[in-house]
């Protein structure tokens, strides 16, 4: 039997748009739903569009300039899911505030190292 391999992160990234987006089609036909879905629909979509943006960095810098924008985009999409989850309440959009915990704080320990190793490398320059 083979073993199912981890998913990487920037795929997780795809995911979870994804998932929002479908969760975005069910919330109610209301003004609120509306406002909360299209806002909920950008800052989770562009959570991936800006890690893939992280993979392309010109520098040390604006890589973890591209993460930090994917990680505000995350804390954004936690806000209208915490909105969502008072209009809509149940298990998708738990579901999704729990993915965006766990992406948190994997883009917040790739900001950590990439300080980390930015700072190592510049000791002694």
């Amino acid at each position: 039997m083979q073993s199912e391999r981890p998913r990487r992160l920037s795929e997780r990234t795809v995911d979870f748009g994804l998932a929002a987006m479908e969760f975005c089609e069910t919330l109610p036909r209301s003004s609120a739903g509306r406002h909360i879905g299209d806002q909920l629909l950008r800052s989770a979509t562009s959570v991936a569009a800006n890690y893939a943006e992280a993979s392309e960095a010109e520098s040390p810098a604006d890589f973890v300039h591209k993460l930090k924008l994917a990680q505000k985009e995350l804390k954004e999409s936690r806000v209208w899911l915490l909105f969502a989850s008072r209009l809509s309440p149940g298990e998708v959009v738990e579901s999704l505030r729990s993915e965006s915990r766990e992406l948190l704080l994997m883009i917040g320990k790739s900001i950590n190292t990439a300080l980390a190793r930015t700072k190592d490398n510049t000791i002694g320059a």
